[in-house]
């Protein structure tokens, strides 16, 4: 046991997911979120590779399993909604571009909550002003509460990171965008098919449909652009970019953007990666998104943050005083596996969102071959490997 306080900016998945594991290693864990409770809705998220093994020591898997999304795969359609290519889910045992244990971001991030809410102090609506450290510890101001100090403190708020701004410098620095952008948000329309089901358009542009765990259908549209003068905090702007966008795209393009105005959990930005040399500087260590987000495309997001929570807590709390030491170890044992997650699966930007008809056409027979039997394995270890070959330590109080 340990006396140590650490601060975790973050009450999405990293953050959560490191209480739980600070909290069984005797750390004192506070967790203050900007938003005024738990984030609903938001994209499915994949549970790959090690993080299978990081949630089944967490005792969450059936859980997670029974919150999840049932999708049967992927497929792609045209204009009419006539199959061109799909990927069924057991064509990949479980871990092609839609695995076989999906669950919502925000219904992830409640499970996460209910595990550690008696055990860890939670603040919401409210966030990091001043951050200050010396060898005493951090000391601490807020939007709302008053000031803090403790002994270490984690951002965990995403790849527009306040807590990364502060302690490392501006986002301009670290955040390298893909050329795109994406919105996603839930629709109160019925979804009996169960297929994560996209349509391309020429002009990079693809609008997509998911199930939700209330048999509801999620929307997702994605376009290709330069850097775009939107505020990404003005939702009604950003819904009229994607009218003029989508307004000559077939399919479902009109019915759903229809649904965008009335849903709670609509979500705008920009493809990007976060890329970083360290992710600690002094008392102050990133986790998530904020320190590597690999991006949507990857699939990767949850699944290492999930495994970066575990090996944060395990070594801080195995290095003892010595935090430089853990935040060493921490990144030692995990960079390389963040570097794969990072890697774009074939074709990047362009492979997801094709310029014109005959792009389209090749990614659709493409897509066909990966899933006809004689592909499937070599599909597997070019597209789908990025969460293997980590194996997770133990620590003391994991036995």
């Amino acid at each position: 046991m340990n006396d140590r306080t650490v601060l975790i900016s973050g009450a999405g998945v990293a953050g959560p997911a490191l209480a739980f594991w600070l909290s069984r290693r005797g750390f004192a864990v506070i967790v203050v979120e900007r938003a005024s409770g738990l984030r609903p809705g938001g994209q499915a998220v994949d549970v790959r590779g090690a993080a299978r093994e990081v949630l089944d020591r967490m005792g969450l898997t059936e859980r997670v399993r029974a919150a999840g999304v049932r999708e049967h795969g992927m497929e792609y359609v045209d204009a009419r909604g006539r199959t061109r290519a799909r990927l069924p889910v057991a064509a990949f045992g479980g871990e092609g571009i839609v695995a076989d244990l999906e669950i919502e971001r925000g219904a992830l991030a409640g499970l996460l909550y209910e595990a550690t809410r008696a055990d860890v102090e939670y603040v919401f609506d409210d966030s990091i002003e001043t951050l200050a450290q010396d060898d005493a510890g951090v000391r601490l101001t807020f939007a709302r509460s008053a000031p803090r100090t403790v002994d270490l403190v984690v951002g965990a708020d995403g790849s527009h990171s306040r807590t990364r701004a502060l302690a490392f410098g501006p986002e301009s620095a670290y955040v390298r965008p893909l050329g795109a952008y994406l919105a996603y948000f839930s629709t109160p329309y019925r979804d009996p098919a169960g297929w994560f089901t996209m349509h391309n358009a020429p002009g990079g542009r693809v609008v997509g449909t998911r199930p939700t765990s209330d048999g509801r259908t999620a929307a997702l549209f994605s376009f290709r652009s330069e850097a775009l003068d939107v505020d990404r905090r003005d939702r009604a702007a950003q819904q009229r970019l994607l009218g003029e966008r989508f307004a000559d795209v077939g399919w479902r393009a009109a019915e759903l953007l229809a649904a965008a105005p009335a849903a709670t959990d609509f979500y705008f930005d920009r493809y990007a990666q976060v890329r970083m040399d360290s992710w600690s500087a002094g008392r102050v260590a990133l986790l998530g998104d904020a320190a590597w987000c690999p991006s949507p495309l990857t699939g990767q997001g949850t699944s290492l943050a999930l495994v970066g929570a575990y090996l944060l807590a395990g070594e801080l709390a195995a290095a003892g005083d010595d935090h430089r030491a853990g935040h060493r170890r921490f990144e030692a044992a995990l960079r390389a596996h963040v570097a794969k997650g990072q890697e774009l699966p074939g074709g990047g930007i362009s492979g997801f969102l094709p310029a014109g008809r005959a792009g389209i056409r090749l990614r659709d027979a493409s897509m066909r071959a990966m899933a006809s039997r004689p592909m499937r394995g070599l599909a597997r270890r070019l597209f789908f490997s990025h969460a293997d070959g980590l194996d997770l330590p133990e620590y003391a109080a994991d036995r």
